[in-house]
C-alpha cells in the first residue's frame, strides 16, 4: 500500500478501537428540552384587570363576545361591562350593534345587593323605551356572578347607549352601540 494510505487506515483503526476501549465512560452531548409554552387564562376576567372594559360615549364601547349554551342553542352576545363594587355581565339577545328600533332583549347579572335598576340613555339625553323588566330569574346555564334578570328595550336612534345598571350596594355601566 502506498504510505499515504497506510496512514489513514492506521488513523482510522486507532479511531474505531479509542470508542471501543473497556472502562472509558462516554457521555452522549446534553440535549435541551423543548421549549414550550404554556398560558393560563383566568375563567373569569378580574375587575382589577387592566383591560378597559367601556367608556362613555362608547371608547371603547364595552366588550362583546359570542357566547353559545353548553348544551347548544342559539349564538348569544355576552358583554362584560364596568363596575364599581362588584361585577356586571350582560347576555344580548341580539347582534350587535344593537337593531334599531327592535326590541332587544338583555339578560343581566350583577353582584351587590338589593333590587335592580336599568336604565339605557345616550349622551344628548335620549332614553331607550324599557318593554319589560327587570325581571329576576331563578337561574339559567348562563354561568357568571350575581344575581340575574331580564330585561327588554327598544333602542330608536342609533348611536352610543349607557345601559346604566344600580343596585342598593354596587352599581355599573354597559356602553354599546345601536345601529
Amino acid at each position: 500500500m502506498r504510505p499515504a494510505i497506510r496512514l489513514l487506515a492506521a488513523g482510522a483503526l486507532l479511531a474505531l478501537a479509542g470508542g471501543c476501549t473497556p472502562g472509558v465512560a462516554h457521555r452522549a452531548a446534553p440535549v435541551a428540552p423543548p421549549r414550550t409554552t404554556v398560558t393560563t387564562l383566568p375563567a373569569r376576567q378580574p375587575q382589577t384587570s387592566t383591560v378597559r372594559l367601556g367608556a362613555a360615549r362608547c371608547h371603547p364601547p364595552s366588550p362583546a363576545n359570542p357566547w353559545r349554551p353548553s348544551g347548544g342553542g342559539p349564538g348569544l352576545i355576552e358583554v362584560h361591562g364596568t363596575a364599581r363594587g362588584g361585577e356586571l355581565w350582560g347576555l344580548v339577545f341580539a347582534s350587535v350593534p344593537l337593531p334599531v328600533g327592535q326590541q332587544v332583549k338583555i339578560v343581566w347579572r350583577m353582584t351587590g345587593a338589593g333590587p335592580l335598576q336599568v336604565s339605557a340613555t345616550r349622551s344628548d339625553g335620549t332614553t331607550a323605551r324599557r318593554t319589560f323588566g327587570p325581571e329576576e330569574h331563578g337561574g339559567s346555564n348562563w354561568d357568571r356572578p350575581g344575581n340575574e334578570w331580564g330585561t327588554g328595550f327598544v333602542f330608536p336612534r342609533a348611536g352610543c347607549w349607557d345601559l346604566h345598571l344600580a343596585r342598593t350596594s354596587g352599581s355599573g355601566d354597559v356602553w354599546l352601540v345601536a345601529r
